[in-house]
């Protein structure tokens, strides 16, 4: 059985009419599917990312640049992910497709983890 990644993209600007009643059911939603994938035996894990971006690593007249993110033209950032165990990537997209985020994020990238035994090398 293969590894995949679900990188959970999302808006950066949030719903302004959202209650808090309504997120608590989104969250909701998103427990109940992580939960029923487990129960599956094909969750192997999966977290929220912070909303405040990160820090972003990129080589710069031959340094290194850290700046802050995400920057203030950007619309999408990445805002969480779940890693999960399927036969195959048609097997993963099955599963992606029940995952809430396709309802309230912008998009889940699907990308096979290349499982490298570091114990070989």
């Amino acid at each position: 059985m293969a590894s995949f990644m679900f990188l959970l993209h999302d808006n950066t600007s949030m719903p302004e009419d959202l209650s808090a009643e309504d997120v608590q059911g989104v969250i909701e939603e998103y427990l109940a599917w992580r939960k029923e994938v487990a129960n599956e035996g094909k969750l192997i894990g999966g977290e929220k990312l912070t909303d405040d971006g990160g820090r972003h690593l990129a080589m710069s007249d031959g340094g290194i640049r850290v700046t802050d993110g995400p920057y203030a033209e950007i619309k999408e950032a990445l805002g969480g992910y779940f890693a999960i165990k399927a036969a195959d990537y048609d097997e993963a997209i099955e599963i992606a497709k029940t995952c809430p985020h396709i309802k309230y994020g912008t998009k889940i990238e699907v990308r096979q983890i290349d499982e490298i035994n570091l114990a070989d090398m």
